[in-house]
């Protein structure tokens, strides 16, 4: 919670702020990339008060971390985040006009971001806005070739990597020509002791 006394209800009145917080918990896309919980997460605000409300205008900064979708490693990523809201006295309608009481539309309410007693609670527009500025595909690096697609292995650590190549037209004949192979063998190692064996007698 962030307190707005200080700068008071006069329109126009300016206060900047500088905070470093923790990270609520899921402050990211979930299962991809995102700021760890508890992790440091530095605050520019500034605060301006208007008729409506207060105009809430701030950058977030923090260190993300993940897995990179094509090499499967983890890494980390600066993020910058930008955002700005205004959060409206409960008391005040569209226009800034003061009411008797706040407004039942509660279709209207969801889109609105409310000061209450004075304070605003800023982890919905955080956790908001970092979302959007993370990356949906993070990767380790812009030029990061992946993994080998028939063994796995990291194509980065190995760049001369390479499977021979079998043509596919050739691969059906190739496991024949060894069926039979094994086949014959097996003849003949079926024959043979038929043969020792009259020998013997």
């Amino acid at each position: 919670m962030f307190d707005t006394h200080e700068l008071g209800r006069r329109p126009g009145a300016l206060l900047r702020l500088t905070r470093s917080i923790e990270a609520p918990k899921d402050l990211g896309i979930q299962g991809v990339v995102g700021v760890p919980e508890g992790a440091p997460v530095e605050l520019e605000l500034r605060l301006e008060s208007v008729m409506e409300g207060v105009l809430v205008t701030g950058t977030a900064r923090a260190q993300a971390e993940g897995e990179c979708v094509r090499c499967l490693e983890p890494l980390q990523l600066d993020v910058e985040a930008d955002f700005q809201e205004l959060f409206t006295y409960p008391d005040a309608d569209d226009r800034g006009r003061v009411i008797a009481e706040p407004g039942d539309d509660a279709e209207d309410d969801e889109d609105r971001f409310f000061l209450e007693d004075g304070l605003f609670d800023l982890e919905p527009l955080l956790r908001d806005a970092v979302v959007l500025a993370l990356p949906m595909q993070p990767v380790c690096q812009e030029d990061c070739p992946g993994l080998c697609a028939e063994c796995g292995a990291r194509l980065a650590d190995d760049p001369d990597h390479h499977h021979d190549a079998v043509d596919i037209r050739w691969a059906a004949l190739q496991g024949l020509a060894g069926t039979m192979q094994d086949g014959e063998k097996d003849e003949m190692s079926g024959a043979e002791p038929g043969v020792d064996e009259k020998q013997e007698k």
